[in-house]
């Protein structure tokens, strides 16, 4: 083999890890996050929103909520298709009344969906802070998951006692 399929075989193969392929929990996992890709995400949970609250909105047709129908409590997303229905109609005081956890979210997407625009164009990279990212690696996925259950819980609990 030449020099230049060495040099290719080098560059295809995965790096030898000193632990014995384990990935050390602050070792970075699979590509660098790029902003197009995550439009993409963005933009797919967006037209599916607007496809469901459209249809919400002309025909009063909406997905019924299994976990309403049966235990009689409002899940964490109930409210989100009346919520689209208000936003498109631009009232958007009944939209945060409907559900207020999904209107922050859908503020804060539309934050992160602008500042990745403007990246995917060439514009700054906006990221947090290096100390807030090094922080948040070092915490396991299982403890994020936790507590986004633990949260959610919570959330469903108090939004049903009124």
């Amino acid at each position: 083999m030449g020099t230049a399929g060495a040099t290719a075989l080098r560059q295809v193969a995965p790096a030898r890890r000193q632990n014995g392929g384990v990935r050390d929990a602050r070792q970075q996992v699979g590509r660098p996050f790029q902003a197009v890709g995550g439009l993409k995400w963005l933009a797919d949970y967006a037209a599916f929103g607007l496809g469901v609250t459209t249809l919400y909105a002309t025909t009063g047709i909406g997905f019924p909520c299994p976990f309403l129908m049966l235990t009689g409590w409002q899940c964490p997303f109930c409210g989100g298709t009346r919520l689209g229905s208000a936003l498109l109609h631009g009232d958007i005081a009944s939209a945060f009344a409907y559900n207020p956890v999904v209107f922050v979210s859908l503020v804060l997407g539309a934050v992160v969906g602008t500042l990745w625009i403007v990246e995917a164009l060439g514009g700054p990279r906006v990221r947090p802070p290096a100390r807030w990212q090094r922080a948040t690696h070092r915490i396991r996925p299982a403890i994020w998951w936790t507590l986004a259950g633990v949260l959610t819980a919570l959330y469903v609990v108090l939004r049903n006692l009124t």
